[in-house]
C-alpha cells in the first residue's frame, strides 16, 4: 500500500493513497531512526471520493510469508551482528575507561595504606571479570556472524554435498546467530555501564545509549521465544535431525584437534560433554511426542544450545591462537603477544564461567517441566 497510487505500467501518480501518519513512536533506544504509526483507510485522503486504502498484490497470493522469510533469515544474521557491534562499542568504551580511571589500591600490597599510589581500576579482579565477559561475548559473537556469512558463500560455491551441508548448518545456526548476541551483548553493555559506575548511568558517556539501543535486538526480526520455538520445534528435528548431525560432526572435529593441543584438551572434553547433554535433552524433550511438552521450555533450550555453539566457536579461536603462538611472529606485530593471550583468556573464561550454565537450562528441558505451561492467567 504505497503512499501514492500506481498505474498499470508501474509508474507512480500524484494521487495520494488513503494512508495517514498517526504519530511518532517514542522509543527506548534507536532514537536516531524515525518510527511511525500509520492509519490505513480512515478517509483522511479519500481515493476516488471514498475512504479506503488501495493495495497492490505483488507475486502470488498466499506466497507473501515465504517471500518475507527470504529477507528475514538474512536479516536475522544482520540483527545478531548489529547486537554484537553495539556490545563491542560498549566493551571498547569501558576498556578505555578502566585503563584510565584510578581508584583503590592492590589489596596485597597497598591495602588501606592511603599513601600508596592508586591503581587503574582495570587492575581490580572484578573489573577484569566484567571485561572478560564482554570480550568473550563480542569477539565470540563476531566470529559466529562471520561463520554464518561464510556458510552463505559455501552454500553457493562448494560441491553439491558441501553446499547442502552448508545450507543445513546455516538454517540451524540462524536462530542462534540472531538470539545469542541479542541477549548476551546487551548483558555485556550492562557490564560496561557497571564498570563506569555512576558515570555509566549518565549521558556523559555513550554506554547507556548502547544498552538502550541493544534492547531492541531481542525483539525485532523474531523474538527470543520465536527463535526458541524455531530451533527446538523445527530446526533440530528437520530431515530426521540431519542439520544437528552436521553440526555435531563439525564440533567433534574441533574437539579431536583440541585433544592434541596442550591446554585445550580439557576444554575439548567439556565441549564434548555439553554436546552430549544437548543431544540428550533434545531427545528427552520430544520423547513423548507431545509438542506442548517438548516446546514448553524452548527458550532455555535456545540459551543452552547457543552457549554450546559459542563454546565451539571459542575452542576454534583458541586453536587458532595456539597455532599463531607456535609461529612465534606475534612479538613483531603491532598487536603484540598480548593479543593472542587475550584470546586464550577469553576462551578460558567462557569455559569456566559460561558453559556450566547449560545444566540448569537443559534440566527443565529434559524433565519437560510444565511449571510455566500450567500457569493460568488468573494466577498473575
Amino acid at each position: 500500500m504505497p503512499r501514492r497510487l500506481v498505474k498499470a505500467d508501474g509508474s507512480i501518480t500524484d494521487q495520494r493513497n488513503d494512508v495517514a501518519l498517526a504519530g511518532l513512536n517514542h522509543k527506548l533506544g534507536y532514537r536516531g531512526t524515525v518510527n511511525t504509526l500509520l492509519n490505513f483507510g480512515e478517509g483522511k485522503f479519500p481515493v476516488n471520493g471514498q475512504a479506503g486504502a488501495v493495495g497492490y498484490l505483488i507475486g502470488q497470493q498466499g506466497e507473501g510469508l515465504k517471500c518475507m522469510f527470504t529477507l528475514m533469515n538474512e536479516a536475522r544474521i544482520g540483527v545478531g551482528l548489529g547486537a554484537t557491534m553495539l556490545g563491542y562499542a560498549g566493551y571498547e568504551a569501558s576498556l578505555t575507561y578502566a585503563k584510565e580511571r584510578p581508584q583503590g589500591r592492590h589489596v596485597a600490597t597497598g591495602g588501606k595504606d592511603h599513601s600508596a599510589p592508586q591503581i587503574p581500576i582495570i587492575e581490580h579482579t572484578d573489573v577484569k571479570r566484567m571485561l572478560l565477559m564482554q570480550k568473550a561475548v563480542v569477539e565470540g559473537g563476531l566470529a559466529l556472524g562471520l561463520l554464518c556469512s561464510q556458510l552463505v558463500d559455501d552454500e553457493l560455491t562448494g560441491s553439491a554435498e558441501q553446499g547442502e551441508n552448508a545450507r543445513l548448518l546455516l538454517e540451524l545456526l540462524t536462530p542462534i546467530a540472531k538470539s545469542w548476541p541479542s541477549e548476551w551483548a546487551q548483558e555485556a553493555n550492562s557490564q560496561a555501564i557497571q564498570i563506569l559506575g555512576g558515570y555509566g548511568y549518565t549521558r556523559d558517556f555513550p554506554v547507556e545509549q548502547y544498552w538502550r539501543d541493544n534492547r531492541l535486538n531481542m525483539i525485532h526480526e523474531g523474538t527470543h521465544g520465536i527463535q526458541g520455538l524455531d530451533l527446538l520445534g523445527r530446526k533440530v528435528v528437520m530431515n530426521g535431525g540431519k542439520a544437528l548431525s552436521v553440526l555435531a560432526e563439525r564440533i567433534s572435529q574441533t574437539i579431536q584437534k583440541a585433544g592434541h593441543v596442550p591446554g585445550l584438551a580439557e576444554h575439548g572434553t567439556a565441549l564434548a560433554q555439553a554436546l552430549q547433554k544437548v543431544g540428550a535433552a533434545t531427545k528427552a524433550a520430544w520423547s513423548t511426542g507431545v509438542p506442548e511438552e517438548a516446546l514448553a521450555n524452548a527458550t532455555p533450550y535456545l540459551q543452552a544450545f547457543g552457549h554450546t555453539v559459542l563454546a565451539w566457536i571459542w575452542l576454534e579461536l583458541a586453536l587458532a591462537a595456539k597455532a599463531a603462538q607456535a609461529e612465534g611472529t606475534w612479538d613483531k606485530r603491532p598487536e603484540g603477544p598480548g593479543f593472542l593471550q587475550g584470546k586464550l583468556a577469553a576462551a578460558d573464561y567462557f569455559f569456566a564461567y559460561e558453559l556450566p550454565k547449560i545444566d540448569a537450562w537443559l534440566g527443565v528441558v529434559s524433565r519437560r517441566d510444565l511449571t510455566c505451561a500450567k500457569a493460568q492467567a488468573d494466577w498473575f
